[in-house]
């Protein structure tokens, strides 16, 4: 869900130059956060994962929760991750992709709908460059800048295919697809030209689109050029552009919008800020950087997701505390996690199945950091 991290088709494909000499360079840590757990893949190329793991989506072959880390498998060549509801993908080096977790609706694209608690590889492609794992879909993007999908696709969030596809799907013929981010029911991805796409439910305008229906098959959103990141939410999708505006538009029940009133179907920029560098969103709750390295965040606090010492919602970006060191890798949903300059990784908010990685279940309205035992 957008727990999505968002990763530029060229860095990926830089980091699919490992193939062959996984060890040959250190990967950029990244963080994907689902509903009640955590996964991370650090600068040596491992995977590690803990709390709730109802579905084994913590890929350790078990449905044991775990408080503190846990290792998946001995591989060292992750290179990306995001996280779903209730499952996760991962790319590797040699540009094999893996999914792992609940399966109920095919989201796994292994081609069944049986769960698994360890992950499985998805078809026999070795060019996948970044993936987006939503509530119940998943979509991809390849090295040759197509696009794919699988899972459910009850409003047409798979943007081609049958009702459910439990394997990968090509959306359209296009080959310039740079960035996709899956939501609860809608899909957005971005071009190598700076365009904007959408599909899926919009029936609380979440597809930018001026509509409150549903689109299946992707559609511009307006004619700008100059997008460079996009997360979408459960309902409600925030994106940033080259001149570093930042702009939301779907559901705005808890403020997810960064701004007051109610829900938007086209892009509604957010402050007056020209400094976002990207923004990630999940549920109900969105996460932004600044040039300054400074991190922000908005909507649903009853978790204190948004670490900013409370569980009071907010309808404007928040500031997390005073740090200008927040340069990596975050996300965001009832609990969140970020990477701070140095690969150091700080989690908060809602800790009930032990997601902050800390050896308790006791909820966090600040960031606490999580040590990997490495």
């Amino acid at each position: 869900m957008a727990r999505f991290r968002l990763i530029v088709l060229a860095l990926a494909v830089a980091a699919l130059g490992l193939i062959g000499s996984p060890a040959a360079a250190a990967v950029t840590p990244v963080v994907a956060t689902g509903y009640a757990h955590t996964c991370t893949i650090p600068a040596d190329g491992s995977l590690w994962c803990w709390g709730g793991n109802y579905t084994g989506a913590l890929g350790d072959g078990t449905t044991t929760h775990r408080t503190t880390p846990g290792r998946v498998g001995a591989a060292t060549d992750w290179v990306s991750i995001d996280a779903g509801f209730l499952h996760n993908c991962a790319v590797r080096a040699g540009g094999t992709l893996w999914c792992w977790g609940n399966n109920f609706r095919g989201q796994l694209g292994d081609g069944t709908t049986t769960t698994r608690t360890a992950p499985v590889q998805v078809g026999t492609a070795t060019n996948w460059a970044t993936v987006s794992a939503g509530d119940s879909h998943t979509c991809g993007v390849r090295t040759d800048g197509s696009l794919w999908c699988w899972g459910f696709n009850r409003l047409g969030q798979l943007g081609a295919g049958a009702y459910t596809e439990t394997a990968p799907v090509r959306v359209g013929t296009a080959t310039n697809w740079a960035k996709v981010t899956t939501g609860f029911a809608h899909t957005c991805a971005i071009r190598t030209d700076g365009t904007l796409w959408c599909w899926g439910d919009s029936t609380t305008g979440q597809l930018g689109l001026g509509i409150l229906n549903y689109r299946a098959a992707p559609e511009q959103v307006g004619t700008l050029t100059t997008w460079n990141s996009i997360t979408a939410g459960y309902a409600f999708t925030c994106g940033t552009r080259t001149d570093g505006t930042l702009w939301c538009w779907g559901e705005n029940g808890y403020g997810q919008l960064g701004q007051t009133g109610s829900f938007q179907t086209t892009p509604v920029r957010v402050g007056d800020a020209g400094t976002w560098t990207r923004v990630t969103g999940n549920d109900n709750s969105a996460c932004g950087s600044r040039t300054d390295g400074s991190l922000w965040c908005w909507g649903n606090n009853m978790e204190a997701q948004l670490a900013d010492g409370t569980t009071t919602n907010r309808y404007a970006p928040t500031r997390v505390g005073t740090a200008t060191d927040w340069t990596g890798d975050f996300a965001i949903g009832y609990h969140g996690c970020g990477l701070r300059t140095g690969g150091a990784l700080w989690c908060w908010g809602n800790n009930a199945n032990g997601q902050l990685g800390d050896g308790t279940t006791t909820r966090r309205p600040a960031p606490q950091t999580v040590t990997l035992p490495i």
